[in-house]
């Protein structure tokens, strides 16, 4: 019965749950199994025919996810479950299955297999948020709005501009998700304590051989696992991504405020709803998800960076806590990136609301650039600032435009025109090197 909601469909894509269905799980393990049965007898410690045969039933069409539950609820193990309906199914084969191996080798690599198809998923994922953003990017690069910090205006950005330092961002994960692929996901035929004993003179080939087969590297060393740093790394790296878009999507709810009302998420106006009880609702329902599943991805670095703690050897208390970790820090950051995706891939803009605001301060939110402009004419930068910090606020307590404080300014009209200061107050005089940042950014990271 589903409890969950990734169980109930409510959260994550058919894709990534695929990944982490029951039986795909199983089958990873079997497919571990197989590759074990036939590094053996590559090396001359099995008959070929019998790890032919164990290769050939290794899979759920005739091992059973209902056989091996059947089984561990008599033994209480889970991978010694799996042995044995493999072995089961066999015949006198079955003998020669899990030879030389501990159960987390056959864990671990699994793990690494499930993991690589979720990374992979999530890069492709991470690749599209980028052109989305490239796309965004090079529409409005010079679509002209205020810059806030803390809050307040500060000076005029482009709307392609804000999509270029995020889609940096996002470019700067999918390098490390490059780099962390090549730690995180290590298989490993190593035996109950990591010293290969139970695998005979042909050990390391052993595991070469199946991690080979399997598409995977091996690790350079372990115990009875894989070290937890490496899960550590990656799901921390997720918690990352998934702050990422936490701050993606909490600036489009920002900027969504009706006092503000500069980008909206896409809103089905034909049917969707709002509210239960106030009809006029259109709330930033998705990004709000977004930010919502974040912070549970997030919290999973936690236990994550618990499990590196173990003792000697290895313990069990990282298994329970990766049933969870694993699967949950996957799906939710896939799913998260698929609707920032379609966020900012159907943003409203509003580009005269955006004029409007950028005049919300009477002009005052261009004094760097009046003062920039008097410098130019050889005026001290520290006595320009001082004038114009007290020519904003009898510009601010006076209600009047700036334009005008600064003619009626004895000081500021000997050195600057009208003209000159109109220029200066003009915000698409004052954008740097917005519009070409976000070019290129547009043009390919």
């Amino acid at each position: 019965m589903p409890i969950t909601p990734i169980d109930t469909g409510r959260y994550g894509t058919p894709e990534m749950l695929k990944v982490f269905e029951e039986e795909n799980r199983v089958q990873k393990l079997l497919d571990v199994e197989a590759a074990l049965a036939l590094a053996h007898a590559q090396v001359g410690n099995i008959p070929k025919a019998d790890a032919e045969k164990i290769a050939s039933m290794a899979s759920t069409k005739y091992v059973k996810v209902e056989r091996v539950k059947a089984i561990e609820r008599e033994i209480k193990h889970d991978i010694a479950s799996l042995v044995r309906a493999l072995s089961e199914v066999c015949g006198s084969s079955g003998a020669y299955v899990h030879l030389g191996a501990t159960s987390y080798d056959i864990v671990d690599t699994a793990n690494a297999l499930q993991l690589n198809d979720a990374a992979e998923i999530i890069g492709k994922k991470l690749a599209a948020l980028k052109s989305t953003l490239q796309k965004q990017a090079a529409q409005h690069k010079d679509t002209v709005m205020i810059g806030r910090t803390h809050g307040q205006h500060a000076l005029p950005i482009t709307l392609g501009f804000k999509f270029a330092v995020w889609g940096y961002e996002v470019n700067r994960h999918i390098q490390r998700l490059n780099e962390c692929k090549k730690r995180a996901l290590a298989g490993k035929v190593s035996g109950a304590v990591g010293t290969q004993a139970g695998l005979g003179e042909h050990a390391e080939v052993i595991q070469e051989l199946v991690m080979k087969r399997l598409g995977l590297s091996a690790a350079e060393i372990s115990t009875q696992i894989v070290q937890r740093d490496r899960y550590a790394e990656l799901v921390c790296l997720y918690g990352m991504v998934a702050s990422s878009l936490e701050n993606f999507a909490t600036e489009i709810r920002e900027l969504q405020r009706p006092e503000i009302g500069e980008v909206f998420e896409s809103f089905e106006a034909k049917k969707q709803v709002g509210s239960s009880t106030m009809p006029h609702k259109q709330n930033p329902e998705t990004c709000e998800r977004v930010c919502g599943l974040a912070r549970i991805v997030r919290s999973l670095s936690t236990p994550a960076l618990e499990n590196m703690v173990t003792w000697h050897e290895r313990d069990l208390t990282q298994s329970s806590a990766e049933r969870f970790i694993l699967p949950e820090s996957s799906i939710l950051l896939d799913y998260i990136l698929s609707l920032m995706c379609n966020i900012v891939a159907n943003l409203r803009v509003d580009s005269e609301r955006m004029l409007i605001n950028l005049g919300l301060t009477q002009g005052r939110a261009m004094s760097e650039s009046v003062m920039m402009a008097l410098t130019k004419k050889g005026v001290n930068r520290q006595e320009a600032h001082e004038l114009l910090r007290k020519l904003t606020i009898q510009s601010a307590v006076e209600k009047r435009e700036f334009k005008q404080v600064l003619l009626q300014d004895k000081f500021v009209s000997s050195k600057l025109s009208e003209t000159e200061i109109e220029a200066a107050l003009n915000p698409q005089n004052y954008l740097g090197t917005a519009i070409k940042q976000a070019e290129q950014f547009a043009k390919g990271a």
